[in-house]
């Protein structure tokens, strides 16, 4: 019951937008997650710190400079000098983030976890359907590769017997005189 009230609370496309693709991985900004679960990013990250055990390089790690540089000139976000952000954020994998259920133990982040694992598991489904879809196109090409080719052959035998028909044929057969 609890979840049917939660989940009308934040729209998937809420939690789908807070989603970013950094490091060939789907990934959860520390300050985007703090705000799911209503707390500060600080508390999150102090937590965070208190178990650094759970997050090995996998779960978690810390954006570069570049990265974070492509993050703000892609979304609003506050410019270091600005009263803004001093360090460069922790980001969280899909396995990061169900750690954190552990870490942060509250109704509402353990909520908040499970949708947003339901919403990871739904884009990999949709990356594997577009993966079969691109196997699918990649063999009908090949197949049009194949049949083109085929075809240039066929072409290529019917100019052979165009050009063999143009050439004058010597007749053969009987010729009665006085007729050729």
């Amino acid at each position: 019951m609890i979840e049917k009230d939660f989940k009308s609370f934040i729209p998937d496309e809420v939690v789908m937008n807070k989603i970013y693709y950094i490091r060939n991985q789907k990934v959860m900004l520390a300050s985007d997650l703090a705000d799911l679960y209503q707390i500060e990013t600080r508390v999150l990250n102090q937590a965070v710190s208190r178990n650094i055990k759970r997050f090995p390089g996998d779960f978690m790690f810390q954006l570069t400079p570049e990265e974070y540089e492509s993050l703000t000139s892609q979304f609003v976000m506050s410019k270091k000098g600005r009263g803004g952000r001093r360090l460069l954020p922790n980001v969280f994998t899909e396995h990061g983030v169900l750690m954190l259920s552990s870490v942060l133990n509250s109704d509402q982040a353990i909520q908040i976890n499970i949708q947003i694992v339901r919403i990871f598991t739904k884009i990999r489904m949709l990356l594997i359907d577009n993966a079969d879809i691109r196997t699918e196109i990649e063999k009908i090409k090949n197949q049009l590769k194949n049949q083109s080719a085929n075809m240039e052959v066929v072409f290529k035998y019917l100019d052979e017997l165009m050009e063999q028909k143009e050439k004058p044929r010597t007749q053969i057969g009987y010729k009665p005189e006085g007729f050729g």
